[in-house]
């Protein structure tokens, strides 16, 4: 088992270089990062069957500038999303972000990409609700075009465009992996279709990563890596995650100031240790 740290990232909490670095000296393996471009002063949508929402999802860091200045002060520390919001962002320029700081890093990116839950925050980016899953099928077919072909196209319904140039490629070939969110049927036909992973969330019990898998393997697919971000210190759901499948767990970290952010990261590593 692996272990890495998921957390929000903020201008007020603690910065993602420094939380980086004190991940690398404690032994975790990565830092995976949330997005939210903005969220409507108007909400409808609840967070988790919840009308309210914390206080971070207001204030979040742009993941991938936020992923590279993490990037400079490490070395073998994986820099993953979870989730890039990929139904809401151009895929050009993505994937000239991701393909940049797969570069920086030398090779050390892991693209999680979701489709996203909050409609308001969709539509203020001219994202339909209700075709966002067939938008991001589309956008990640296009971003593994552009990586993967010097002179890359792509005529879907929902992404457009003749060939382009776009460099740079990324370090990590054929590109970095992508790991697909969520445990719905859509999300298992993604996976099939276009993931290098899967990326299900904190609740998934080990009976549902099973069977998820078992379907996975039916698609043709059978052993696909998985990390499950946002679980907090809980030995024994490691353990039957663990015997379920999953080869990485990103624990939930606080987002907060450096003092407490780094006495809560002396605190996880003191937990990871009895588990090693």
């Amino acid at each position: 088992m692996k272990f890495g740290i998921y957390t929000l990232l903020t201008a007020e909490s603690i910065r993602p270089d420094v939380l980086a670095r004190a991940a690398e000296e404690r032994g975790f393996d990565s830092l995976f990062i949330a997005e939210h471009s903005h969220i409507p002063v108007r909400r409808e949508t609840l967070w988790q069957g919840s009308a309210e929402l914390p206080h971070a999802y207001y204030r979040t860091l742009a993941p991938f500038p936020a992923l590279a200045a993490a990037s400079a002060v490490t070395s073998t520390l994986l820099l993953g999303t979870a989730v890039a919001l990929l139904a809401q962002r151009d895929p050009i320029h993505t994937a000239k972000e991701v393909a940049t700081l797969d570069v920086l890093s030398g090779g050390r990116v892991i693209l999680g990409v979701g489709s996203g839950w909050n409609r308001e925050e969709m539509r203020n980016h001219g994202t339909d609700p209700r075709t966002r899953g067939a938008l991001l099928n589309e956008r990640l077919a296009a971003i593994k075009a552009i990586w993967t072909q010097d002179e890359a196209e792509f005529h879907g319904e929902h992404v457009d465009f003749d060939p382009i140039h776009l460099w740079p490629k990324p370090e990590r070939r054929p590109h970095p992996p992508i790991y697909v969110g969520g445990e719905s049927e859509a999300s298992l036909d993604r996976i099939a279709r276009f993931g290098d992973g899967w990326l299900p969330r904190a609740a998934t019990t080990p009976d549902e990563i099973r069977r998820f898998s078992a379907r996975l393997a039916e698609r043709g697919r059978p052993d696909v890596p998985i990390t499950l971000a946002g679980l907090g210190p809980d030995a024994e759901r490691v353990a039957a995650l663990a015997e379920a499948g999953v080869e990485r767990i990103a624990f939930e970290h606080p987002t907060t100031s450096e003092g407490d952010s780094l006495r809560a990261l002396d605190e996880l590593a003191a937990f990871t240790d009895t588990l090693r």
